[in-house]
């Protein structure tokens, strides 16, 4: 992959790096509150910013009270998912996932919803929005379950006009070198809640505020996961690249929809960000890896022993196919792309 970043963003980023070393305020200061104020713009949602997706997570998890409880966390996911659920204390129940989107499934996660249950993950995968998201979240509300939406691959993604992080508590977005934005390390968390918000606000910075002029620590057992100026002038200069990012992305899958029937397909009104493109074609012969092989899966990972059988088909049969910005084949024709991608001998 190659990191979009152009030679006036360079220069623009030089003179941000004088203006904070000047201003003496490395943490804390105008920049942060810029990225953060960009990025609400953007996803029409309160945003915080963090250290990275997995501290935006463990917020959310420790806000919904998850210790000693259950939260079901999809099979197909990152490490991650399962570190920040497991460091607020959480016991993790994995639940399967449908192959049509790799994500989520209603249909199991009801399965295997207790007494017990707190929480539950959706896992937005490879740049689109899961597309049972709709009933997972009616179905949470109604059983007043908090529903948590892990969107470090859906930075672009819309359904319906909603962005990701819009249906149940919040979301926790990522920014870290690979994704379709990136600051290099960090994070963000995403919510319609207001008090929950100003609670991470707090709770990113030991627990305190700034009342009248006098620091209070409000919540004592609160940590550090702020993150540094120039880390969120990266954030706005790469915010305001998002959009030339996305059609480049876009542009390109337009042509690979034209090669590839085998597919994520996905539903009307469903807009991807392409953080991925994911096939189910054996012909590929040029990829960027998966999005998580078998052995990637949380629930592999930590050895759980459970049996997810569309996981663990997803893990072996899918291909992700390159769609990076200034991948060197992304301008040629839809001919052109098929000799370079598929496979003739298959």
């Amino acid at each position: 992959m190659r990191i979009y970043f152009t030679e006036q963003n360079k220069k623009e980023y030089v003179k941000c790096v004088e203006e904070i070393i000047e201003s003496n305020q490395w943490t804390e200061g105008k920049y942060t509150e810029k990225f953060e104020g960009l990025f609400e713009k953007d996803v029409q949602m309160y945003s915080v910013a963090v250290t990275n997706c997995g501290a935006a997570l463990y917020l959310l998890f420790k806000y919904a009270n998850v210790r000693s409880k259950e939260v079901i966390i999809p099979g197909n996911t990152f490490y991650a998912t399962v570190a920040a659920a497991r460091l607020a204390g959480a016991k993790v129940v994995y639940a399967d996932c449908n192959r049509e989107d790799l994500c989520l499934s209603y249909e199991d996660l009801v399965s295997k919803v207790t007494s017990n249950t707190a929480a539950v993950v959706v896992v937005h995968m490879a740049g689109h929005i899961a597309f049972e998201i709709e009933k997972i979240a009616e179905y949470c509300k109604n059983r007043n379950i908090y529903l948590i939406e892990d969107c470090a691959h859906a930075y672009g993604a819309e359904w319906k006009g909603k962005k990701a992080g819009a249906w149940g508590l919040g979301g926790a977005y990522s920014f870290y070198a690979t994704k379709t934005i990136t600051t290099g390390e960090g994070g963000m968390v995403v919510s319609k809640n207001k008090h929950f918000i100003e609670w991470c606000r707090a709770e990113r910075n030991y627990g305190k505020k700034n009342i009248n002029g006098t620091i209070i620590y409000t919540q004592l057992d609160a940590f550090n996961f702020r993150i540094s100026e120039f880390t969120a002038a990266i954030g706005c200069i790469q915010i305001r690249n998002a959009g030339v990012i996305l059609e480049k992305k876009r542009r390109l899958a337009k042509k690979l929809d034209k090669i590839f029937e085998n597919r994520v397909k996905f539903p009307k009104e469903m807009l991807s960000g392409y953080y991925k493109y994911v096939v189910f074609d054996e012909r590929v012969k040029v990829e960027t890896g998966r999005v998580y092989s078998r052995y990637d899966q949380c629930y592999v990972v930590y050895a759980d022993g459970c049996v997810l059988p569309n996981c663990e088909w997803i893990g072996e049969n899918h291909k992700c196919i390159p769609i990076y910005c200034g991948w060197k084949h992304e301008e040629k024709s839809v001919e052109e792309l098929a000799k370079i991608l598929i496979n003739k001998e298959n």
